[in-house]
């Protein structure tokens, strides 16, 4: 996909407008969208406006749309919870990357892997 920072500037600018018809002409024209694609514009928009950074002051209003329109777990996905600790765009950062471990779990000594499910109870 084309990310060049002229090309993302001017899709976030659309997508401010709000205007599905000028988002999905602009996606056509630059080659990211087919005429029959996406079969939702209008929820592929609102998907963009939750995953912008720059559009952050849109995220509420982009997981109002998208819950009211039954896609409340894209919602969730993209926006965290609504009424989570620290807002929708900082929900997301106070996760753990992936492949870190959880905190206060050390990893399985070389040949212990699986010794704590060998507990089985003598009757």
């Amino acid at each position: 996909m084309r990310e060049l920072p002229g090309f993302r500037q001017q899709l976030d600018n659309l997508l401010r407008t709000r205007d599905k018809e000028q988002v999905q002409t602009f996606m056509i024209e630059n080659g990211q969208w087919y005429e029959s694609t996406p079969a939702d514009p209008e929820y592929a928009m609102w998907l963009m406006i939750g995953g912008s950074e720059k559009l952050s002051d849109l995220h509420e209003e982009a997981r109002e749309w998208l819950v009211s329109h039954g896609h409340e777990s894209a919602a969730e996905a993209l926006l965290g919870k609504a009424g989570a600790k620290g807002g929708s765009s900082k929900g997301r950062a106070k996760q753990q990357p992936r492949g870190k471990q959880a905190q206060g779990r050390k990893p399985a000594a070389k040949g212990e892997r699986g010794a704590a499910k060998n507990t089985s109870k003598e009757s």
